[in-house]
């Protein structure tokens, strides 16, 4: 029993891997899955495909590694955050499709609660802003939408759950509804500062408690799945939620380190310790991870888009045949012009959190052409990075400006890490392992089962791949920023009209 089975449940795949003893990648199986756009705006995921695409590789990776599931020590999940599901106590049937943390369907229901003025308790309470985003008027959609589910609700027959506590709660045989701290701090719902469920913001959302489940630290004992899942009685030890995980990952314990995870968004988190630091620019204040009952607090800067902006030009317009083309693309691109993509396809998230904005292409000539939308979109992500971070210098006097640690798909492209040290300002470092989310889950379930060493040998081991420094003159550098920024409000006072 000498590996570690991490789960890495995302937006558009699937993901299991086995870690050894020494936290090396020993096998991977991944698989992508459908997404649902019932209307402009809505997002969701059929639940099944969650559930069989994790199942599937899951067992896959297990056979990848040449292992038999009884050699391993634990599970440690994370999850595609504020998704939300609501299934039946009894069947474990599922009354609606997931609805996705993309979905802006809830975009009405927030406008009229902030005019109510609730915003501030609300805030106050969960550190986050009432935005469709996250999963309360999700779960309270789907009861007031869903024939004879509120009624359901208050019976006490229907659960709530994150894509971390369906799972458990399916690989447990129905044995277990809980998540983590984490998870919790992202539904709207969770006190943070008290660590319990709010009543007083369930009560002005018009969600049933009992809906709820049970939260524990990021390390703990979640359950244990079924023999007839994997081929053995697991113990799952470890669960946050994706950023969080990759926050772990990337080792940054201590108070002032950065990271920012690319993959279909783009998700900065500025460890603040042992405090929370309310925001004034408009970003989130958060639960970055919870150990021994004691939570570890972070500012949020959360991107909707980044790596769906390079999915957008191969799917959608159809002018890149691989996402890993547009690296070579963006190089070919005409230097002379500057075309500035703002990629709000559903809305702008931090710190402009404008639901109703679209995106837009600016600067285009005659001689614009995949190149150079190919370059727009990689630029884009280093932007909207770039609005992150000084809305967290500015609420913290500039911890965490010295350095940016990256990871997710798109770190993987030297051009885009090159121009995000440029727009930054910053140097870049991006780890040998960038598989950090999946790392994080597997060492909170392998050092709370004993296999991984505490927080201060995990992190000896953080190793560098590469680091991107700055390399773009002032002039050049404020003048690209002041065209993005310009184009943004362009957008947010066209949807104000």
């Amino acid at each position: 029993m000498t590996h570690i089975l991490a789960v890495d449940q995302g937006t558009t795949s699937s993901r299991a891997i086995v870690f050894d003893g020494d936290m090396r990648v020993k096998a991977i199986d991944q698989r992508e899955f459908p997404q649902h756009y019932p209307e402009s705006g809505w997002v969701e995921h059929d639940p099944e495909d969650l559930w069989n695409s994790t199942v599937r590789t899951c067992l896959g990776a297990i056979e990848r590694a040449g292992i038999d599931a009884g050699e391993l020590r634990g599970i440690g999940i994370t999850n595609q955050r504020e998704t939300t599901l609501v299934w039946d106590r009894v069947t474990g049937t599922p009354v609606y499709n997931a609805i996705v943390w993309q979905d802006r369907r809830t975009s009405d229901h927030c406008r009229e609660l902030r005019r109510q003025g609730i915003e501030p308790m609300v805030t106050e309470t969960t550190g986050l802003l009432l935005d469709p985003y996250f999963s309360g008027t999700k779960i309270r959609w789907i009861l007031d939408n869903v024939g004879g589910a509120r009624e359901r609700a208050v019976r006490g027959d229907l659960l709530f759950g994150t894509v971390d506590t369906y799972l458990i709660w399916r690989l447990t045989g129905g044995d277990s509804h809980v998540t983590d701290a984490t998870n919790a701090a992202r539904t709207l719902l969770y006190d943070i500062r008290n660590g319990e469920w709010s009543a007083s913001v369930c009560e002005c959302l018009d969600i049933p408690m009992a809906m709820l489940p049970t939260v524990r630290d990021c390390a703990a004992e979640f359950g244990t799945t079924g023999t007839e899942v994997l081929g053995a009685a697991l113990p799952i030890l470890g669960v946050a939620g994706d950023q969080q995980a990759a926050t772990v990952g990337q080792a940054c314990f201590q108070p002032g380190m950065l990271k920012s995870t690319y993959g279909t968004g783009c998700f900065a988190l500025l460890n603040t310790g042992e405090k929370p630091v309310a925001s004034r620019n408009r970003l989130l204040t958060t639960i970055g991870y919870q150990l021994d009952g004691k939570p570890t607090y972070a500012l949020e800067g959360s991107i909707f888009m980044a790596g769906a902006v390079v999915q957008w030009l191969r799917d959608g317009l159809g002018i890149v045949e691989a996402a890993e083309r547009t690296q070579e693309m963006a190089e070919a691109a005409d230097p002379a012009q500057d075309v500035i993509l703002v990629p709000a396809f559903t809305g702008l998230g931090a710190p402009y959190w404008n639901a109703d904005c679209r995106g837009a292409v600016f600067g285009l000539a005659r001689n614009s052409g995949p190149n150079e939308l190919a370059r727009a979109a990689l630029e884009s992500v280093g932007f909207q990075t770039r609005d992150l971070m000084e809305a967290m210098h500015a609420d913290t006097g500039g911890v965490g400006k010295s350095l940016l640690r990256v990871d997710g798909g798109m770190s993987a492209s030297d051009w885009t890490m090159q121009f995000l040290a440029n727009i930054l300002n910053v140097p870049v470092d991006r780890p040998q392992l960038l598989e950090t989310t999946a790392l994080g889950a597997a060492w909170l379930a392998g050092s709370y089962a004993g296999l991984y060493p505490g927080k201060e040998g995990f992190a000896s081991r953080w190793a560098l791949d590469r680091r991107f420094r700055p390399g773009m003159e002032t002039e050049s550098r404020d003048r690209r920023y002041a065209a993005w920024k310009e184009a943004v409000q362009r957008l947010v006072r066209r949807d104000r009209l």
